[in-house]
């Protein structure tokens, strides 16, 4: 039996759980991030950073971990459509960063001839 309270509260409650699954993702993607953005800003020789790393690599993971974690969402809740928009949101980040080449590491880590 539904009552005029239940509605609001189960949408409160499936709100809430999507915000989640969106903050977890976005950790997610921040963790993916944490290798290449410290090999980018701090590992290179003689000092020599990337700062794409940092001004494209970190919201792109971040953004596409929130995207996936809510595409994720939408199927378990059966919002194909809903789940099909945010799978190419995450297809159009991911080739945004594969075109930018926002996880590269500095020219001198992937340069390295023979004394290395």
């Amino acid at each position: 039996m539904e009552t005029a309270h239940t509605t609001p509260r189960r949408e409160a409650l499936t709100g809430a759980a999507g915000l989640l699954a969106a903050l977890l993702g976005a950790l997610v993607g921040l963790a993916a991030w944490l290798p290449y953005g410290r090999r980018g800003l701090f590992g290179a020789f003689e000092g020599e950073t990337d700062p794409h790393v940092l001004l494209l690599g970190l919201p792109v993971l971040l953004v596409g971990g929130a995207v996936a974690a809510l595409a994720v969402f939408a199927v378990v809740r059966g919002r194909w459509r809903t789940a099909l928009g945010l799978a190419v949101a995450v297809a159009g980040l991911a080739a945004v960063g594969f075109g930018f080449d926002v996880l590269a590491g500095p020219q001198a880590v992937s340069d390295c001839g023979s004394p290395c």
